[in-house]
C-alpha cells in the first residue's frame, strides 16, 4: 500500500524547480543590511544638511556653510540614486519645519535641496561642469526669486522694490562714473537685477563644485573631472 506522505516524482521535481528559482537564503539578509544601511546615510546626510542650514542661520559664518547647504543630499544621490536623495531632501524639509518651522524649511528646500538632487544627478551622470554649474545657476535663480515672493508675503512688503532701489543707485553711480548723463531705463535697471542674481549663482555653483571636489574626492564619491583651467589654477593633481 502507497505511504500518502511518500513523495511522489512529480512533486518531487516541482520542489526542485522552486528550489531552483527562489535563490539562495543568504541573499534576504543581504538585502535587509543593504536597504538598513540606504536608510541609515540617508538620515544621517539628511540631518547633516539640516544642520549645516541650522548653525548657518544661528550662527552665520559668511559664506563658508552656504557652500555644503546641498553638498549632502548630492552624496546621498551619488551613493545611493535619485529615490534615495528625494527622500534625503523631503526628510531635511520636515526636520527644518519641526525645528525652525515651515516657512524656514521651505526656504532651504527651494532651492537648496532640489539643488543638491539636480548636483547629485549632474555628477552620477558625470556631467561637465558646464552644464551642471548652467543648470544649477538657473535653478538658483529661480529659487532667489521664489524666496524673495516667499519673504515679501511673510513681511507684507514688496522687496523686489527695494532690490530695484539699490540697483538703481548701482547703476547711476556706473554711469556717472563712466561720464554718461542718460539717466538708466527701468527695463536696463531690471535687466542689471537679473544678471546680477544670475551671476551671483553662478560663482556660488563654481565654489560648491570645487569644495564637492575635493571633498567628495576624499569620500570615494568623485565626481567628474574639473577643466584643465581649473586644475592648473589649483595645482591640483589628479589621478
Amino acid at each position: 500500500m502507497n505511504d500518502p506522505f511518500e513523495a511522489t516524482p512529480e512533486s518531487r521535481a516541482s520542489d526542485s524547480v522552486n528550489a531552483s528559482t527562489s535563490g539562495p537564503p543568504v541573499s534576504d539578509p543581504q538585502v535587509r543590511a543593504k536597504n538598513a544601511l540606504v536608510l541609515v546615510e540617508t538620515a544621517f546626510l539628511a540631518s547633516t544638511a539640516s544642520l549645516i542650514w541650522l548653525v548657518n542661520y544661528y550662527f552665520p559664518l559668511g559664506p563658508v556653510l552656504r557652500i555644503f547647504f546641498p553638498v549632502p543630499i548630492a552624496l546621498v544621490y551619488l551613493r545611493w540614486g535619485y529615490r534615495a536623495a528625494w527622500m534625503s531632501a523631503l526628510v531635511s524639509g520636515l526636520l527644518l519645519s519641526v525645528l525652525m518651522g515651515p516657512p524656514r524649511s521651505i526656504q532651504y528646500f527651494m532651492p537648496f535641496g532640489l539643488l543638491g538632487v539636480l548636483l547629485g544627478a549632474c555628477w552620477r551622470r558625470r556631467t561637465n561642469w558646464a552644464v551642471s554649474i548652467a543648470l544649477g545657476s538657473l535653478l538658483g535663480t529661480i529659487g532667489f526669486f521664489f524666496r524673495f515672493w516667499l519673504v515679501s508675503i511673510l513681511l507684507g512688503e514688496d522687496l523686489w522694490v527695494y532690490l530695484i532701489t539699490q540697483v538703481t543707485q548701482l547703476a547711476e553711480w556706473i554711469f556717472l562714473q563712466l561720464g554718461l548723463l542718460a539717466t538708466p531705463s527701468v527695463v536696463l535697471i531690471q535687466a542689471i537685477a537679473l544678471a546680477v542674481v544670475l551671476l551671483n549663482n553662478i560663482v556660488y555653483l563654481f565654489v560648491v563644485h570645487i569644495a564637492a571636489w575635493f571633498l567628495l574626492d576624499r569620500l570615494g564619491n568623485p565626481i567628474p573631472r574639473p577643466p584643465t583651467w581649473v586644475q592648473v589654477m589649483l595645482d591640483y593633481e589628479g589621478e
